[in-house]
Order: C-alpha cells, then structure tokens, then sequence
C-alpha cells in the first residue's frame, strides 16, 4: 500500500510516467420493442424488456497527473489482451519514456508472463525493461486511480443501454476524446500519513 501511495507522491516527470491499468465489464443490452422518442409534451419510452447481448471488458489505462486516459474495448480480457495493451503503452503512448512505472492489482494476467506467452522471448523483455510494476495490496484496489477513471466513465458514458460492443466502443472513445481535451486530472489526497492514521489497525504493533 505504501509503495502505490509514495508512487503517487512523485513530481510528475515525462521519462518515467506513473500510468494506473485496472479492467471492468459491461453487458450490453438490446430493445426487445423500439424505444419511442420524446414528442411535444411527451417524454422518450423504453420499454422495461430487454435482450442480452454477450459480454464486452473495458482496459483502462490512465495518467492521472498529465491527465490522460486510454479505454480499450475488447471481446475477452485475457494474458494477451493484457500484453497486448502494455506494449501499446510501450510503443505507442510513452515510446520516448525511460520507463512507466505501471500501478495495477494483483489479477493473474497482470505480470511479466502474460508478455512471455503473447510474444517472443526477444520482444517480451524488450516491453519489460520499460515497466516498473508496483502493486496494490490484496483486497485493496480502491488504491488504483484507474478504477476511480471507470467509475467516473461508467457514470457519465455506460449507464445507460447500449446493444453492441462497436457502440459501446463508439460511446467510450467519445467520452475518452472529450475528458482528454479537458485534461481531466484525478486530485489524490490519501497521503502515507493518512494512512497510517486511518488504517493504523492493519500496521503490525512493534510495542512490547
């Protein structure tokens, strides 16, 4: 907990940018009957019924000091969807960074391996000399900015019914797009003091 917390305490510094990756889910939704659209005096009606349409994961990549985020909509979340999004934080997003010091949780995709079995042993170490992993504690993921960037787009881009993962795709690049501009930052305020106050439960005693 203490090393994610000092890694957010760094000056920001463009040769070694604290990037937070956390993963979500939606389902999307189909209309069994067509909504109806607001009319004069009338408002828009959805009707209570729906259909499934299968399952869609969100890879959140974000660099909550430059305020920068990047969703990836993909169809599964596996070891190579996974190493598949760090060699694009690698080369596409960061090419000129010394290294990225990388805040995640401990989900089983989410290590060095997932490189070696996606690519050649050549190209998996080339994409690990640039990443710095730093961890957050085991039940102890609210840590990680980037799920705090999913909340907030699932408030302001998914709640609502969307019926395909190209849509879904579609709302969330928008959104991405939009805050981007903003340069919507993240204000992190849980210092180690803070945390060694609030949490003080957890801390091993050392008093006799």
């Amino acid at each position: 907990m203490e090393d994610v917390i000092q890694t957010y305490r760094l000056p920001y510094d463009p040769a070694y940018p604290v990037i937070c990756f956390d993963e979500a889910c939606k389902q999307p939704f189909g209309d069994v009957r067509p909504s109806q659209p607001p009319g004069p005096g009338l408002p828009a009606r959805l009707d209570d019924a729906y259909e499934r349409k299968g399952v869609c994961h969100q890879l959140m990549m974000c660099e909550p000091l430059r305020g920068w985020r990047h969703v990836q909509v993909t169809e599964r979340r596996t070891r190579r969807d996974y190493a598949a999004c760090v060699r694009e934080l690698v080369d596409v997003h960061y090419p000129r960074a010394q290294k990225i010091r990388l805040v995640q949780d401990n989900l089983n995709t989410h290590d060095g391996a997932s490189m070696y079995e996606t690519f050649s042993p050549a190209e998996a170490r080339r994409i690990l000399n640039k990443i710095e992993f730093h961890y957050t504690p085991k039940h102890g993921s609210w840590l990680n900015m980037a799920e705090t960037e999913i909340h907030i787009m699932n408030g302001q881009c998914l709640d609502r019914r969307l019926d395909s993962q190209s849509r879904l795709a579609d709302e969330v690049a928008a959104w991405e797009n939009q805050r981007n501009a903003r340069k919507a930052r993240i204000h992190w305020t849980f210092t180690l003091a803070a945390a060694r106050r609030k949490l003080r439960k957890l801390y091993p005693s050392i008093e006799d």
